[in-house]
């Protein structure tokens, strides 16, 4: 699945794609609007995909410092504050797709 598909998916669908890895399920989430389950479902991704979701998902929620804690974990650069998180999520579902 490509990134903009994955995008009009996560705003129109009610669910996720069933065949959706656990990475891009959670990407899918944190699209979706659901915040909660996004944030669960990245504690379980140990590899610098989840951490890089996980600092967008804390940048989102308007925790820079975690934010910054996770794209460290990442190694990512961490956007300023003020960066297009829809920018942001289309990065990260380029690069993941």
């Amino acid at each position: 699945m490509d990134a903009v598909t994955l995008a009009n998916s996560a705003r129109t669908d009610t669910t996720p794609p069933a065949d959706l890895s656990p990475t891009l399920k959670t990407l899918w989430l944190a699209r979706a609007g659901q915040w909660d389950a996004a944030h669960d479902a990245c504690q379980d991704l140990p590899d610098p995909a989840g951490a890089w979701i996980h600092a967008y998902l804390h940048r989102e929620e308007g925790d820079y410092g975690n934010a910054c804690y996770w794209y460290s974990r990442a190694n990512k650069p961490a956007p300023s504050r003020n960066a297009p998180l829809e920018d942001e999520w289309m990065q990260i579902a380029r690069a993941l797709c």
